[in-house]
C-alpha cells in the first residue's frame, strides 16, 4: 500500500530536516576542528601536545610519582608568528608526535622523570621560566615581536636554553639570525666543535649527521640524498651556538637537518628509524638535554 499524498509530504519534510541537521552538525564539527587543529595552526586554548590528535602510532602514556610534578622534565614547544622566509607549517611542524615520542624515549631510556604531555606556550607566557629547554621548529619563518625579544633575552640570560631546529639553506638561516640578533645584538653564533663535551656527555657522537624529512630519508636508501634539494647550501649540517659570558650554551641551532622528523616518524618504517631516528636524532636530543641539565 502506498502512503497517502499528505503522508509522503510529511515524510519528505522530516527527511529534509534530518539531512539539514546532519549537515549543520558536520559543518560545526569541521569548523571546530579547523579552528582548533587545522590550517597549520592551533587555537590558544591548546596547551599540551597530548591534546592534539596524533597522525602516527599513538605514543604510550605513563605516570610519575604524585606530588613531584615540579621535578619532571617537560618538552616545551614555542608558538610563534611567522615572517621572513616562510615554508611548511611553521611552529606546528611535527606536532604532536615529535614532542610525545621524544618525551617517551627520554622516559624510557634515561633516569629522568618526564612529563608525558609536553607543553605549548608563547615566549611571553609567565610560565616560560618553569621550562629549562624550549624548542622552536622551522625558525626560517620566525618573527619576534618587541615583547617576545625582551622575554626571550630575559629567559636565556637567567639560565634558559633554546633549541632551533629544522631549517635549511642560507635564506632561512639569515632570517633566523636576524631575529636572534634582536635578542642579542652583541653576540654572534659560533660553530660548535665536535670536541665539545656536549658530544660525549652520554652518547659518543662523532659527527654532525643529517636527519632528512621522512620521505627524503626513506628514499635515500636508493638515492643517497639526505638534504633538501632547493640549494647546494643544504648539504652540510651545522650546529651553531650562542654562549653567555660564562661559556654556557644559551642557544643551539641545528641547521640543514630535521631532528623533529626523526622523533616524529620513528615508527613509519624500520629503515628510517634505524638510520636517522636511532643513530642521530635521539642521541643528539639525549646529549643536548643531559648537557644543559648539568651545566
Amino acid at each position: 500500500m502506498n502512503p497517502m499524498p499528505s503522508d509522503r509530504g510529511r515524510r519528505s519534510r522530516r527527511g529534509s530536516l534530518a539531512v539539514m541537521l546532519t549537515l549543520l552538525v558536520l559543518a560545526a564539527v569541521t569548523a571546530y576542528a579547523q579552528r582548533r587543529w587545522g590550517r597549520g595552526w592551533l587555537s590558544d586554548d591548546v596547551r599540551t601536545a597530548r591534546e592534539v590528535p596524533q597522525h602516527g602510532a599513538e605514543t604510550p602514556v605513563w605516570t610519575n610519582t604524585p606530588g613531584f610534578d615540579g621535578d619532571t622534565f617537560t618538552f616545551a614547544r614555542i608558538r610563534y608568528d611567522g615572517g621572513g622566509w616562510r615554508r611548511g607549517a611553521g611552529w606546528t611542524t611535527d606536532l604532536p608526535d615529535a614532542d610525545l615520542n621524544l618525551s617517551y624515549r627520554l622516559h624510557q631510556m634515561t633516569s629522568l622523570k618526564v612529563d608525558p604531555n609536553g607543553r605549548i606556550l608563547r615566549l611571553t607566557d609567565p610560565e616560560l621560566v618553569n621550562y629549562p629547554l624550549i624548542y622552536i621548529v622551522e625558525p626560517g619563518g620566525l618573527y619576534l615581536s618587541g615583547e617576545e625579544v625582551l622575554a626571550l633575552r630575559r629567559y636565556l640570560l637567567n639560565g634558559g636554553f633554546l633549541w632551533l631546529d629544522d631549517f635549511w639553506g642560507e635564506e632561512e638561516w639569515d632570517n633566523m639570525a636576524e631575529e636572534l640578533a634582536k635578542v642579542f645584538p652583541d653576540r654572534s653564533f659560533e660553530e660548535l666543535p665536535l670536541d665539545h663535551p656536549l658530544y660525549r656527555c652520554v652518547m659518543d657522537i662523532k659527527g654532525k649527521h643529517q636527519v632528512p624529512n621522512v620521505q627524503t630519508g626513506t628514499e635515500s636508501q636508493f638515492t643517497g640524498v639526505t638534504w633538501e634539494p632547493r640549494s647546494s647550501s643544504t648539504r652540510t649540517v651545522h650546529h651553531r651556538v650562542i654562549f653567555d659570558d660564562k661559556g654556557r650554551i644559551m642557544v643551539f641551532a641545528s641547521h640543514n637537518t630535521d631532528n623533529g622528523d626523526g622523533w616524529e616518524w620513528e615508527g613509519l618504517n624500520f629503515y628510517y628509524f634505524r638510520e636517522f631516528s636511532e643513530k642521530t636524532a635521539y642521541p643528539l636530543a639525549i646529549n643536548v638535554l643531559y648537557y644543559i641539565m648539568t651545566h
